[in-house]
């Protein structure tokens, strides 16, 4: 206890003190909110007030939907087709000897170069990483690969080769 006080009842007292004198410091209200340096974004547009822009024009260029050429007094514009994507080669081996002879497992790889070779695999192969059309060869391939992995690991571990 503080002069008769407890630390709470001090506390409050110093806040109810600040308040008067930011009362009696209380500037008039205006449209600002205190804290703010500057005005809100809408207000500054690129140096246009925002009466003279134009908010119906604005909602229009964001919609998404075509509109009618009458609306907007513009020729309707026809997208390019966009291409269809290729495969690329290396997706369709999908055979585990393929696969195999990508890898290139050795008896002289190590429990880390192995590791290595799956990180490797996994960055150009992953399904993650693949157009959708393809991740199904990449899955393919992925799984013969981590199988393949999988089991030289078990190799070395067992042979006591790490």
């Amino acid at each position: 206890m503080l002069f008769g006080q407890s630390v709470f009842q001090s506390v409050l007292d110093r806040l109810k003190a600040e308040d008067e004198d930011a009362s009696d410091d209380a500037a008039p209200a205006s449209h600002r909110v205190p804290g703010f340096t500057t005005s809100l974004a809408f207000d500054v547009m690129e140096g246009v007030s925002a009466p003279s822009a134009q908010p119906g024009q604005a909602y229009i260029d964001n919609l998404e939907v075509e509109t009618a050429p009458s609306l907007v007094n513009e020729v309707p514009v026809t997208p390019e087709p966009v291409p269809e994507p290729v495969m690329p080669a290396h997706l369709e081996r999908t055979a585990p000897q393929e696969i195999a002879a990508e890898l290139a497992i050795s008896q002289q790889d190590t429990v880390q170069s192995l590791s290595d070779k799956r990180r490797a695999f996994a960055k150009t192969n992953h399904p993650d990483g693949i157009h959708p059309l393809f991740r199904d060869n990449a899955t393919k391939r992925m799984t013969v690969a981590n199988l393949l992995i999988d089991e030289a690991i078990r190799r070395r571990t067992r042979s006591g080769r790490r």
